[in-house]
């Protein structure tokens, strides 16, 4: 795309999901092959910006999410790319089936874009918390799983989607996002995780609402703690960056994982089994929603309430580092 320009008025626009519609509108006029499906969530989910350059390549299935899965299948076995976009909640579960069988299954070219979240819609309640998406589309054989940190980050994966043939999920929160990067121009790759800050002493594994808060949490415990944390934004949780864990866990034996999402099959469920299949140990917390349906509130509240959080992140590694570990390099003992 050769970067995204905006100005400072514009600046106030730029939410994970409205540059999701921005770029997906600016990747249709380059690909005739482009459309969009919403189930009558143009608006809220911001593919609608798509609907307004062209109205012909926009279709509303209305509240039937099973038929907006199918359908989509059936435009990509006619060789075109649908992007699907609905709340993260009713692409995960309530059209799973159709995104198993219509669309995993058969490996096809389908992109769904889930807004919402996470617990960035809090404040609707249960029906609208999504934090179980990431277990259930990391086990989707086929499916590609991205959790943007930002909405640079997030124009990328828009991108980085079309460009890679086969069905891609990607989650995006519900509105703006601390930013995490400037512009487009990064080492943006699927699979591949960016390295935020450096770091030997210990090393915070992030995606999604995660990594900003990662990030500033790594600033805050070199400044005050003198604790040099490694941040990696780990934006692909499915294929994981193994080699990426794995460099973390030799280097600083201590691992924080950091999501928006339940903690039990998410980002900090892949990060383990890496580290579980390899053999080697360390330290190691994960950080997120624990195994509970989430109370009701606005987003950071709620991650300040279950410790995911700068602060929690804070007082999660300054524990982390009195964790006892063996110091020398030889694995072979711990296999």
């Amino acid at each position: 795309m050769g970067g995204l320009n905006y100005t400072v008025i514009e600046s106030t626009k730029l939410s994970t999901a409205e540059l999701y519609g921005k770029t997906l509108t600016d990747l249709a006029e380059q690909n005739s092959d482009i459309v969009g499906l919403s189930a009558d969530l143009a608006k809220s989910t911001k593919i609608g910006v798509l609907g307004q350059k062209y109205p012909e390549r926009l279709y509303n299935l209305g509240i039937a999410e099973q038929n907006l899965f199918g359908t989509a299948a059936g435009m990509a076995l006619n060789g075109l790319v649908p992007f699907v976009s609905t709340f993260a909640i009713f692409a995960s579960m309530r059209a799973l089936d159709q995104v198993h069988t219509d669309i995993c299954y058969q490996n096809l070219n389908v992109k769904i874009i889930a807004t919402h979240g996470g617990l960035s819609f809090g404040q609707a309640g249960t029906t609208h918390h999504c934090t179980e998406d990431l277990s259930i589309m990391r086990s989707m054989a086929n499916l590609t799983v991205i959790v943007p940190a930002d909405g640079m980050e997030t124009c990328n994966a828009v991108q980085a989607a079309y460009e890679k043939n086969g069905p891609v999920y990607i989650r995006i929160n519900r509105g703006f996002d601390q930013k995490v990067y400037d512009s487009t121009e990064y080492d943006f790759e699927i699979g591949k995780a960016v390295e935020l800050h450096e770091g030997t002493d210990l090393t915070i594994i992030a995606c999604g609402a995660g990594v900003w808060r990662a990030r500033e949490a790594a600033k805050v415990l070199k400044n005050i703690d003198g604790i040099r944390a490694r941040v990696l934004n780990m934006h692909t949780i499915k294929p994981i960056d193994r080699e990426a864990i794995l460099k973390a866990v030799h280097d600083t034996r201590r691992i924080i994982t950091v999501e928006d999402h339940n903690i039990v099959g998410g980002l900090g469920s892949a990060v383990a089994e890496v580290m579980a299949e390899s053999g080697k140990a360390c330290a190691f917390k994960r950080l997120g929603v624990p195994d509970t349906f989430s109370i009701i509130g606005l987003h950071e509240d709620l991650m300040a309430h279950y410790g995911y959080d700068v602060n929690g992140i804070l007082s999660t590694a300054r524990e982390l580092m009195g964790a006892d570990f063996e110091e020398d390099d030889n694995w072979d003992d711990e296999i």
